[in-house]
């Protein structure tokens, strides 16, 4: 999952992000409207958290220019306690939801995992390809008794391919989506690629990520 913070407190923004970064979900974060506005026009996100109050253009003006744009993104709002008009607003201008300040991350988490399925069919824990599974709770990879412990860059990975087998991604779309605001180089993910595959033979998986030359790479039964 990647999803994009709007929040002009550095250290409220930072915690976010650590926090979700902990949790295996990738963000990217932005510190004013306009900056939100441009990313959320050339990125691909599966939620946005904009503060109401930012800098030149502020979140519930984002979240109508939005939806002018036609983009269906959902967008969580984070709002004063003593902001009910900007509340109403938001969610009058197209917010799924808000989340009044100071909240708990445990919350923030729940509400940015719920918004992620919104219009989705019913998500389970556990993704389950003929046998091999992966937890998206406990982050773990498995078959049968035999369970590998993913790293984070590694569950992105499992939750990107598994989510979506047969299906191929290019390592452009990868990096992107996986690496976020950093310099990594193309090789971090060739390495990372060798790591899942020796963890899906450890466990005799019955799926093996298949390189597609010139294409990039596709999750396939075995």
């Amino acid at each position: 999952m990647k999803v994009l913070i709007a929040e002009d407190e550095a250290g409220v923004a930072r915690a976010i992000k650590v926090f979700l970064e902990r949790n295996k979900i990738n963000a990217d974060v932005v510190e004013d409207g306009e900056s939100a506005l441009s990313y959320l026009e050339y990125a691909e996100y599966d939620v946005a958290v904009l503060d109401i109050m930012m800098p030149k253009v502020d979140g519930v003006t984002v979240v109508k220019k939005v939806r002018e744009k036609n983009m269906d993104i959902p967008i969580l709002l984070l709002t004063a306690k003593s902001g009910i008009d900007d509340r109403v607003n938001g969610l009058t201008a197209g917010a799924d939801d808000y989340l009044i300040k100071p909240f708990d991350m445990n919350e923030l988490l729940a509400r940015i995992k719920a918004l992620s399925r919104r219009g989705k069919s019913f998500s389970p824990d556990i993704l389950d390809i003929n046998g091999t599974k992966l937890n998206l709770n406990s982050f773990e990879l498995s078959r049968g008794e035999a369970v590998e412990k993913l790293n984070n860059k590694e569950f992105q990975l499992m939750e990107l391919f598994m989510k979506y087998p047969k299906q191929v991604f290019s390592a452009d779309h990868i990096m992107e989506r996986i690496w976020t605001e950093s310099d990594a180089e193309i090789d971090v993910l060739w390495t990372y690629m060798g790591f899942i595959r020796k963890k899906l033979k450890k466990i005799g998986a019955t799926v093996e990520i298949k390189t597609v030359r010139g294409a990039g790479y596709s999750l396939e039964e075995i």
